[in-house]
């Protein structure tokens, strides 16, 4: 073995992806971009079925594989792996660390897990954002319970797999209510 060769490097990207949408695939191809293999990192995997967190840990490992799929990214150049939360942020990153092949750089521009990761002394970089207010997960949920277009925000496996489980359903169920109105009439 020539011990002069590169070492290959491993990123380590980090999301909830509720849904996968455009922004994130914009993302995984930058950092493949800089690095030889990519771990995406399905976080808060244990949630699923509430208004912020919608989509099963299995749902939301589908979507990213489609997506990439239909980007024709080479499966051999990203892993997915859920990672339940801890809620212990003194030793989330173990935590991570202890689900993930090891990683050498983390791409993320959420505040909180770029600084668990600099303590914890990892590189970490940001990824520029493809309009931001468009493709966000949030914003697609909001779509979805406003009924507004929200299916040219995510690659197109993305939402034909939405449809296939009922997903929007899903959501516009969860944000119903069985308490009577607290509007008073005038």
């Amino acid at each position: 073995m020539n011990f002069m060769q590169k070492k290959a490097s491993r990123a380590l990207f980090v999301g909830r992806f509720q849904p996968f949408h455009i922004g994130h695939l914009h993302a995984v191809k930058y950092i493949l971009k800089k690095a030889d293999e990519l771990v995406i990192l399905v976080g808060s995997a244990q949630y699923s079925h509430t208004l912020e967190n919608p989509f099963t840990a299995g749902e939301r490992v589908t979507m990213i594989r489609l997506a990439l799929n239909e980007a024709e990214t080479d499966p051999a150049a990203y892993s997915i792996i859920p990672v339940p939360d801890v809620n212990v942020h003194k030793v989330w990153v173990a935590h991570v660390s202890s689900y993930t092949p090891s990683f050498d750089r983390v791409f993320t521009n959420e505040p909180l897990t770029s600084r668990l990761f600099k303590e914890a002394g990892f590189k970490v970089e940001g990824i520029p954002f493809l309009d931001r207010d468009v493709y966000s997960a949030t914003e697609i949920r909001r779509r979805i319970l406003a009924n507004e277009n929200w299916i040219q925000l995510v690659p197109k496996s993305v939402s034909r797999f939405i449809m296939k489980i009922h997903g929007s359903e899903r959501i516009v169920e969860l944000n119903q209510t069985d308490k009577p109105s607290t509007v008073k009439k005038a």
